[in-house]
């Protein structure tokens, strides 16, 4: 006994075929975007990490390095105003 496939069965494994490898490339391009996405973020979040670390390194620099005599000097005879 033949088996035989009519056009239909055959074209049904043909789209079938079709939506799976289409399933399973979608499938492995989110993969890739969603890693990427989650690496930028990290990148991103830790370039700003050292954007606000390097800030408040500046301003404690800026606070133990004041030049005194940059600032003109308070007489305290003349009461401040």
């Amino acid at each position: 006994m033949k088996d035989e496939l009519t056009r239909a069965e055959i074209r049904k494994d043909a789209v079938q075929g079709t939506v799976e490898a289409a399933a399973s490339a979608v499938g492995q391009v989110a993969t890739i975007v969603t890693g990427a996405v989650r690496d930028v973020a990290g990148a991103v979040g830790g370039f700003a990490t050292e954007v606000f670390e390097i800030r408040d390194a500046a301003r404690r620099a800026a606070a133990e390095h004041a030049v005194d005599d940059e600032l003109p000097a308070a007489d305290p005879d003349q009461g401040g105003d």
